[in-house]
């Protein structure tokens, strides 16, 4: 089977099968995309337009808007 080139190049970089690569950077995706929107939702309810942008364009893998959910947005 022909992999993406992304995921041969990280299987290699990390020492593990292309299967194993691809999973792992898919889980990573779905866990960033979940948080983003989470991030999103609660900076756009707060009319917080500057962190809604940070947010938006910044990509983390999800450690940011992790930071803004429990922490930045508890600030007054």
């Amino acid at each position: 089977m022909a992999y993406p080139q992304y995921a041969t190049m990280a299987s290699n970089l990390w020492g593990i099968s292309p299967e194993m690569a691809l999973g792992m950077m898919t889980l990573v995706g779905i866990w960033s995309i979940v948080w983003k929107g989470f991030a999103l939702w609660k900076s756009a309810g707060r009319k917080q337009l500057v962190w809604f942008i940070v947010l938006l364009i910044v990509n983390t893998a999800g450690l940011l808007e992790i930071l803004y959910i429990f922490i930045f947005s508890k600030w007054k």
